[in-house]
């Protein structure tokens, strides 16, 4: 099922570049290590020791230089060696301060990097963790990618790691493999695009750090414009804010002798880009909406990239229909009525039945508060009165206390035609809504 609540980690061109590194290297003659990851919004999240503290990255082969964002939870992190930088990404607000810090140790269960630089975020509004529902300290790319082979398989959730050396390609008649060019430490692709019946050649950054499937940047020499048929929306958020544009879907996306139809696509404005540099006429991006419909092989080395269409191949690209984006936002008490056993009671019946006594008692518990963090103008929450802020206490009848962030944007979200009910807490006081989820298009 298409991810329902958008989030895009997009880093941009950094002001200064990380000098040469050692790299990632295997331990005690290892070749081969297997890793587990989490498929949230379709972003990859696995975890890696950073200075022997182990956090949650996002693997994202956006970004050039890894950066640590949400790093005031994690106390007993040292960060070595020190300086103040400035670093911009996608967003309609100004580059932001950070500090560099260099020669730190990176490692996997079976792979380190000892002498590895990052970049580290301290603004806590820069915390992509509330709308991932899962705690994420920082983004990793290049540096993970450029020294060995990297196996995502998305259908199994496992990073499968390789040494380059040896490494032997299976024979794969499904599978094709596409020449990548890694630029500024990023990679590139060739691929096509057709819109209102026109097929346009498009180059685009391969960003696994991206939810969304298809980004493309308006182009009049190109070809590349806005469909008739689209909406405005809140498309992510960068280093640098909020990232705003319309949306709108293909006619089809191919990509090798894959072919998508009616992929969603994304058209972000200008504000939005201001700080992104464009190297080699690059017309957009292509995320993990469509490269979760993947097995995909990452081979920076040799620089090529090996597609293998899974099990998310056939699945519908659908959008947000109800203009509603959740978030995290610290604890609510939640009150919940239980049952005990006080006692057995044996009657006196041939049968041998037995009667048990029942204690109907109340607890309460602390739970993650769910609330609206975005609402799209003109959609469907805001004509009901829906507000950015309102609390989730329940979706269709459903408690969401039991329920993921994911799982809560997925009864919000779940095809056209239903009818959804929603009961929030606003200022205290409970409120009900209902509304009949439509085509946005």
């Amino acid at each position: 099922m298409k991810k329902l609540a958008s989030l895009f980690l997009f880093v941009g061109f950094m002001t200064g570049w990380v000098n040469a590194q050692t790299g990632f290297r295997f331990k005690n003659g290892e070749s081969e290590e297997t890793i587990r990851f989490q498929l949230i919004n379709n972003l990859i999240v696995f975890p890696l020791k950073v200075n022997n503290v182990e956090l949650s990255f996002i693997l994202d082969t956006g970004v050039g230089s890894p950066i640590l964002f949400n790093i005031y939870q994690s106390d007993s992190l040292q960060i070595r060696n020190v300086e103040e930088i400035t670093l911009k990404g996608l967003g309609e607000g100004e580059p932001i301060r950070a500090f560099k810090s260099s020669k730190n140790t990176f490692a996997t269960q079976k792979t380190y990097n000892s002498s590895q630089d990052f970049y580290v975020v301290i603004d806590a509004a820069i915390n992509f963790s509330p709308r991932l529902g899962v705690p994420v300290h920082g983004i990793i790319g290049y540096d993970f990618f450029k020294d060995l082979i990297v196996e995502v398989n998305y259908a199994s959730e496992k990073i499968k790691l390789y040494k380059p050396d040896g490494y032997n390609y299976r024979k794969c008649a499904k599978c094709n493999t596409l020449d990548i060019e890694v630029v500024r430490r990023k990679p590139f692709l060739n691929a096509a695009v057709v819109l209102e019946g026109n097929q346009i050649p498009v180059r685009l950054l391969v960003d696994s750090g991206s939810s969304d499937a298809l980004w493309l940047f308006p182009d009049k020499e190109k070809g590349i414009k806005v469909p008739a048929k689209n909406f405005q929306d809140f498309l992510g958020r960068g280093l640098s804010g909020s990232v705003y544009g319309h949306k709108a879907k293909t006619d089809m996306f191919r990509i090798g002798d894959f072919k998508l139809r009616e992929t969603n696509v994304a058209f972000p404005s200008d504000e939005s880009i201001q700080h992104l540099t464009n190297p080699g006429q690059r017309n957009g991006s292509v995320g993990g909406e469509i490269l979760k419909r993947f097995n995909v092989i990452f081979d920076y080395p040799e620089k090529k990239i090996t597609l293998k269409k899974n099990r998310y191949f056939n699945t519908d690209f659908k959008f947000n229909l109800s203009g509603i984006e959740l978030m995290h936002n610290g604890l609510r008490v939640v009150r919940q009525p239980e049952r005990s056993y006080s006692g057995v009671v044996r009657e006196d019946d041939p049968t041998g039945a037995i009667k048990i006594l029942l204690d109907d008692s109340t607890r309460f518990k602390l739970h993650p508060s769910i609330e609206i963090a975005e609402i799209r103008p003109g959609s469907l929450a805001e004509e009901i009165g829906l507000q950015v802020g309102d609390v989730i206490i329940s979706v269709n009848g459903k408690e969401i206390y039991d329920h993921s962030l994911q799982e809560i944007s997925g009864l919000l979200n779940e095809r056209v035609g239903k009818r959804v009910r929603v009961i929030v807490d606003r200022n205290g006081i409970e409120l009900k809504f209902s509304f009949e989820l439509k085509d946005v298009l």
